[in-house]
């Protein structure tokens, strides 16, 4: 493992409550960022903290106003419509920079603001759209940081699940509970993981999928794909360990079968390179 992986590997290795989510996403983007000054974009969001804090008035509500004011007039942070599948939009860093990204990573730089502002802020892990919640004197209020900061009813995230899934899936109270940090780096890593593997970065997945697997390292899911990405690029034996150990946690699944025969095939195909 680089450096970053393996600090992201002793940060996640914790309780949730001790991860910072802001190292943790900055260790992230530095694999992709060799000697990412990782302290800078710490200290940028510390300032931009200060900045809110000094500036916001009494009463959640108008402070909710303050930070989006402050976010998305001032600073100029907006949801990149235009290229939402650029993996830049999936590290901070680059998120920091260029004022764009997708809703959770500036969900990400949101809740990290309003934390250092001094206001309680939690990730809402809605189903295909990533929001905040904020707490308040009469209950939680869900922001939308893609859309500048929108304030959101539950009928407005039912509306964006219809947009999204089409009319399939129904809002359940579950979907607006506060989201774990490891949860919300679990999905912003999978986002990643899907952009790669859609432009055929099987490298770049790979190593995504490492990082992933920190966080959980019983996931079959992930040693599944990442069994498989390896097959794709001939590293037999690498890859029928994954699949070997996918199959260990998930015996009875559906694709259990064909899974199990990759797994030889690729165990076969090791030998014959041996």
């Amino acid at each position: 493992m680089t450096e970053p992986q393996e600090q992201f590997s002793r940060l996640v290795a914790g309780p949730d409550a001790s991860v910072d989510l802001a190292f943790a996403s900055l260790l992230i983007a530095a694999g992709e960022y060799p000697g990412l000054d990782v302290p800078r974009y710490m200290e940028r969001l510390d300032a931009m903290g200060r900045e809110v804090r000094a500036r916001m008035p009494q009463g959640s509500s108008a402070a909710i106003d303050c930070l989006n004011a402050y976010l998305f007039g001032q600073e100029g942070f907006h949801g990149n419509v235009e290229d939402y599948y650029d993996p830049r939009n999936s590290f901070l860093n680059d998120v920091m920079d260029r004022r764009t990204g997708i809703p959770i990573t500036l969900s990400m730089v949101y809740m990290e603001v309003a934390k250092r502002a001094g206001l309680g802020v939690f990730g809402v892990g809605l189903p295909g759209h990533f929001l905040v919640g904020a707490q308040g004197a009469g209950g939680s209020v869900l922001v939308d940081p893609f859309h500048g900061g929108a304030l959101l009813s539950e009928d407005d995230c039912q509306k964006r699940l219809d947009r999204v899934f089409e009319g399939r899936v129904r809002l359940e109270r579950g979907m607006l509970a506060p989201c774990s940090r490891k949860g919300i780096l679990t999905r912003m890593l999978r986002n990643l993981k899907v952009i790669y593997v859609k432009v055929d970065d099987y490298a770049r997945a790979v190593r995504t999928i490492d990082l992933l697997l920190r966080l959980d390292p019983r996931s079959a899911e992930d040693l599944r794909d990442r069994g498989l990405l390896h097959a794709g690029y001939g590293c037999y034996g690498l890859a029928a360990a994954d699949l070997e150990a996918c199959l260990a946690l998930a015996p009875s699944a559906p694709e259990a079968p064909a899974l199990r025969a990759r797994a030889q095939e690729m165990r076969a195909k090791a030998a014959r390179l041996n």
